[in-house]
């Protein structure tokens, strides 16, 4: 195990955090958490407090990044069209039975980049086939759910290929802890706040029920149809068993659901997409009558071009998200090669499926409910960043008015 140099208060108060605030574990409720094998620090701090909380069973899945690596070196070939469905069944089971679900982001995000591709494109769509269950249960926001990190080794030095192994852990620990607003004295009365001032955008937003977003700046020219009776959100989220949570630490984003049928024009990525082991940089795509219908990328091109290729809603949109270029992640001036944090750094849409809670005063949409009011459906869900402080962003209202929400990156109102 690693001899961690992060500052052990801080991983006390993200732990209990993402307790408290985070997941928002119920007395009596179980927890499943997923993790890499070096997070164990934090692991433990999360299940002394979830067990303080009142946890009914805490179960922690582990990962390693070596035993990953084995299966693509050494493998046997129609291993890579296999997934664990047995697995993602038992977590869709769990879900369905109210236990809460937390996710520990750590690992390398270029970790398969080295590998055959083809593997990687045919193990990556096995296991999103095999995980639909259990994503879905999330994407619906059937119950609560929260995604924090952890500063692996790997992950660290990609970050920060300049710096020794323990101080790249020590500088990504540091940057960690600060984008998620744990270095005050109170951090669950900081993200009360923040969780505040997020409310205050999506009730704005909500009030003026925009039929279309359009964003210009340099390659894009974007208009975005917005789903009917979508729904704004952001920071704290009440899931279909009543608990509000914080899905996301960190979280600067509002978001919705665009109108899969209604996008169209261009735009161009402003950071880039880690996927899967792949760097995609400089994305530009033309949509037309909500499709993506030309594609092109600098780097990563022909992974770009699969993931397009991954069922009929993956050309299509998913999310629309709203972030300030003055987020205090932006502001850190770091490429995390990680969506959680990146795509918290500027705004962005997302290709694939939506989530089916951003609709106005009625839960458990049906599929069919979903899709005429506009919603995409699709195994993936991938974000890429469009925003920066080159990008204007205007609202058409109900009456065809244009309304300015972002003037070069920041907030209008």
């Amino acid at each position: 195990m690693m001899d961690t140099k992060l500052d052990l208060i801080n991983i006390d108060k993200l732990a209990h955090l993402s307790i408290k605030r985070g997941v928002a574990l119920k007395k009596g409720q179980n927890l499943l958490i997923t993790a890499p094998l070096e997070s164990i620090p934090l692991v433990r701090k999360i299940c002394e407090h979830a067990y303080k909380e009142g946890a009914g069973i805490v179960t922690p899945l582990f990962t390693d990044s070596n035993i990953t690596l084995s299966r693509f070196k050494y493998a046997h070939d129609e291993s890579f069209d296999k997934a664990a469905s047995w697995l993602y069944n038992g977590m869709a089971e769990s879900f369905d039975n109210n236990t809460a679900r937390m996710a520990i982001a750590g690992d390398d995000p270029m970790l398969l980049a080295d590998m055959d591709p083809d593997k990687v494109s045919r193990a990556n769509k096995a296991n999103a086939l095999a995980y639909k269950p259990a994503r879905e249960r999330i994407t619906e926001f059937k119950i609560n759910w929260n995604i924090i990190s952890w500063p692996g080794t790997a992950w660290s030095k990609r970050v920060f290929p300049e710096l020794e192994k323990d101080e790249a852990v020590k500088k990504l620990g540091d940057a960690i802890f600060h984008a998620s607003r744990i270095l005050s004295d109170d951090p669950v009365k900081e993200w009360d706040n923040h969780n505040k001032n997020l409310r205050e955008k999506t009730n704005w937003l909500n009030s003026m029920n925009f039929q279309s977003l359009h964003y210009s700046g340099p390659g894009t020219s974007l208009e975005v149809g917005l789903a009917q009776d979508h729904e704004w959100m952001g920071g704290a989220s009440e899931s279909q068993n009543g608990i509000i949570c914080n899905p996301n630490i960190p979280s600067e984003e509002v978001f919705t659901t665009p109108h899969a049928l209604n996008v169209k024009g261009t735009v161009c990525s402003t950071k880039p997409l880690s996927y899967q082991g792949t760097l995609i940089q400089d994305i530009a795509v033309e949509f037309k009558e909500g499709k993506i219908v030309n594609a092109s990328a600098s780097k990563g091109e022909s992974v770009l071009h699969k993931v397009l290729d991954s069922d009929e809603g993956s050309r299509r949109l998913g999310e629309v998200a709203l972030v300030p270029h003055s987020s205090p992640i932006s502001q850190l001036g770091i490429t995390f090669y990680n969506t959680l944090f990146d795509e918290n750094a500027a705004s962005h849409i997302a290709l694939g499926q939506c989530y089916s809670k951003c609709f106005k005063s009625k839960k458990n949409l049906s599929k069919e409910e979903i899709k005429s009011r506009g919603g995409n459906s699709s195994m993936i869900h991938i974000d890429w960043m469009i925003g920066s402080d080159k990008i204007d962003v205007l609202g058409k209202d109900q009456n065809g008015n244009m309304i300015p929400i972002f003037k070069q990156g920041e907030w209008c109102n």
